[in-house]
């Protein structure tokens, strides 16, 4: 028996390693006091997370990022929530094909998302890389939005919506002081998540972004390539940070976990 609680530490130990490991070594990187990205670092400084906010590229595209993902998520909740409605509520037919095709871009490789997205839509509309970008990631993001908000339809009874119909409130008026209230931790869940995929995403920016319009993933490619400083491994342990105590602050104040 002792062998075997051993052998499952062992095995505990080296998931995590795997898993964890890059982030410790990216953030080894990111303190170097050298001029090039090496581990194990050469002394410790935090220059390079002081230059990161002095390059004006990453400023940029911060913003950018900053602007698709908070825009594109509440563009794909706005779709997202009557859609879960919906379906929770009335017998739509085709209402699972209705899901699959909706999760499609989960279940597609980015890759493939982005190469359709650039070949059907921006080469022969003509649209703008903005326009595409933010309608490139709020239909990365809407599966998220229809999957977790319909869990919370789910587990929501609909007496109650019935029950303030009855009352007098029109269908309208229970959805807004009965169904939203009820449902807020689901929709600030899907929030979150769908925030965090579309910060980070990068296959499909890969293939939309271009001059002067770029986000801020792709631009950390770009800089590598021409730049082998630590500062990139300095913004990575940044976002790192930001990600894990955007999750941590989600499940403590809302039980992010109930959700996903």
């Amino acid at each position: 028996m002792k062998g075997v609680n051993i052998l499952r530490w062992v095995v505990i130990g080296g998931a995590l390693a795997f898993l964890i490991g890059p982030f410790f070594v990216i953030l080894g990187a990111a303190l170097s006091g050298g001029n090039t990205l090496a581990f194990p670092p050469e002394g410790l400084s935090l220059r390079w997370f002081e230059k990161i906010f002095q390059i004006r590229s990453f400023r940029a595209s911060f913003g950018i990022s900053m602007f698709l993902a908070v825009f594109g998520t509440l563009a794909a909740l706005a779709l997202g929530i009557p859609a879960s409605y919906a379906m929770a509520r009335y017998k739509v037919r085709g209402a699972e094909l209705v899901r699959i095709i909706v999760s499609s871009p989960i279940i597609v490789p980015g890759i493939i998302v982005g190469l359709g997205l650039l070949r059907y839509l921006v080469i022969p509309t003509g649209v703008g890389i903005t326009p595409a970008l933010f309608c490139a990631h709020t239909a990365i993001v809407l599966p998220y939005a229809v999957r977790v908000v319909s869990a919370s339809m789910e587990n929501l009874r609909a007496d109650i919506e019935e029950a303030a119909v009855l009352l007098g409130c029109s269908r309208l008026g229970a959805f807004v002081r009965v169904v939203l209230p009820n449902i807020r931790g689901g929709i600030l869940a899907a929030f979150i998540l769908g925030f965090i995929t579309s910060f980070n995403e990068v296959p499909v920016g890969l293939f939309l972004s271009g001059p002067g319009v770029t986000t801020l993933p792709i631009d950390m490619i770009g800089y590598m390539e021409t730049t082998y400083d630590p500062s990139v491994a300095a913004l990575a342990s940044l976002l790192a940070f930001l990600s894990i105590g955007i999750v941590f602050a989600a499940e403590r104040f809302i039980g992010l976990s109930r959700y996903v």
